[in-house]
């Protein structure tokens, strides 16, 4: 069975499922569709799934215009539910996994994912988990439910693990030239997984099992948390050192070696770097260790929001202005530049914490229309319109679309949470983190 499907991978006959049409879905979806394989996608989202069918992209790094001509040729085919899948002879599971309110991992969407894939398995087919979990998710909760089918894990059906490296709207690094890490229950598990993902991939890099690659996601945005943690904590110590925290890390950055730069803000959000630290700390305490630097990090992240509050209060105190009554302007709202992704975006905690201390607060990004702030609705504004009538303009994310330029020559206060490029720094009324 593994060398017929090989084969059938080699030959580009193979048809390929995919579970959850989000961020990390849709892109495979399309990258399989064009490399010539028939794909069936399927989504729990049902207003997704409709826009999909009609051609229209609900993921920003995938343009309408690529994923139209796919679907117009039923190359790639949105299906209403999962017996649709009994057809595919690989299914790639890209499912959310969200945090508990106590913030232990909640992976009841793979389980659902996993229960619904056990009742069609049939022999013959790889089915490869790709949404971010805790070490030991695949042969722990999956391999049991499907081995409860009766067939053979390694023989007569395929089982592997290859994290998602998605970076949205990141144009130098896409789908096809970031490595895939694989990491399958058995050799031929491994050895199909590897060639499925190289018929898209430039490169594929095997580990020593699934629990292996489950880590390796987990480590890569630990590090970057961490990191993250350490700069902003450098921020706040530089403010009262009366230094410039980024003079200090464009000077360190110069260093050849042995030294990352990471720059400091508002906060984390996004999809990853918010959650998937307590999946291994989760994990880690239930091995009976507490993953204390894991903490730490976070706490420092999160308490980032605050610190920016703190900062517009004392900009407009120095300026004898109370906040309250003071209008506002918050230029970016996304999680990061370049695109409109506001999950556990730092913004929306600071645009409500301004709100709620009784500042007027408007909003300006142009990749969200409308933001959801508590129980209010907002639309954007026009940022360049009306600068000089806002008491104080906070720039959370730096879109490109934003004018250092003209934010110096006609706001009265800026305060600049991230390195803009130009002249912003240098203007004794700009604010910096």
């Amino acid at each position: 069975m593994a060398e017929e499907l090989k084969q059938r991978l080699e030959r580009r006959d193979a048809t390929i499922g995919v579970i959850g049409l989000g961020y990390v879905g849709l892109p495979l979806a399309v990258a399989f569709a064009k490399a010539g394989l028939p794909v069936i996608g399927v989504d729990a989202d049902a207003g997704r799934s409709a826009r999909i069918r009609a051609g229209v992209s609900p993921v920003e790094d995938v343009p309408s215009d690529e994923l139209a001509p796919l679907v117009t040729a039923r190359r790639l085919v949105v299906a209403d539910g999962i017996a649709a899948l009994t057809a595919a002879d690989a299914i790639i599971i890209c499912v959310p996994t969200p945090l508990g309110k106590s913030k232990e991992p909640d992976i009841s969407h793979i389980v659902a994912a996993t229960e619904d894939v056990a009742r069609i398995l049939r022999a013959g087919q790889l089915i490869v988990l790709e949404s971010t979990t805790y070490p030991g998710t695949t042969e722990e909760v999956l391999l049991p439910r499907f081995a409860a089918a009766g067939l053979t894990v390694g023989h007569e059906f395929f089982l592997a693990f290859s994290p998602e490296r998605i970076d949205p709207g990141n144009r130098r690094f896409g789908l096809t030239n970031i490595p895939k890490v694989v990491g399958g229950v058995t050799a031929s598990c491994m050895a199909l997984a590897s060639a499925l993902y190289g018929l898209i991939i430039e490169r594929v890099v095997p580990v020593s099992s699934p629990q292996a690659a489950e880590l390796v996601k987990l480590f890569e945005n630990i590090f970057r948390s961490v990191n993250i943690a350490l700069v902003n904590e450098l921020a706040i110590m530089c403010r009262r050192l009366g230094l410039s925290v980024w003079e200090i890390i464009d000077a360190a950055a110069t260093k050849p070696f042995g030294f990352m730069p990471f720059q400091p803000g508002p906060g984390i959000g996004g999809h990853c770097l918010p959650s998937d630290p307590y999946y291994l700390s989760w994990r880690a305490r239930m091995m009976g260790y507490e993953a204390r630097f894991i903490a730490f990090a976070d706490e420092i992240n999160r308490g980032m929001p605050g610190y920016t509050v703190q900062l517009a209060i004392d900009a407009l105190n120095d300026l004898g202005r109370p906040l309250k009554g003071s209008r506002l302007l918050v230029l970016g709202v996304a999680y990061k530049a370049g695109v409109g992704d506001v999950r556990d975006s730092p913004a929306v905690e600071i645009i409500d914490a301004l709100a709620l201390r009784g500042a007027r607060v408007d909003y300006a990004d142009p990749h969200v229309p409308t933001l959801t702030v508590g129980s209010r609705s907002l639309t954007a504004v026009d940022w360049a319109a009306s600068l000089g009538a806002y008491d104080l303009v906070l720039v959370l994310t730096a879109h490109r679309e934003f004018d250092p330029v003209r934010l110096v020559r006609e706001a009265r206060l800026v305060l600049d949470t991230r390195n803009l490029t130009g002249p912003l720094g240098a203007q004794p009324h700009v604010i910096r983190l």
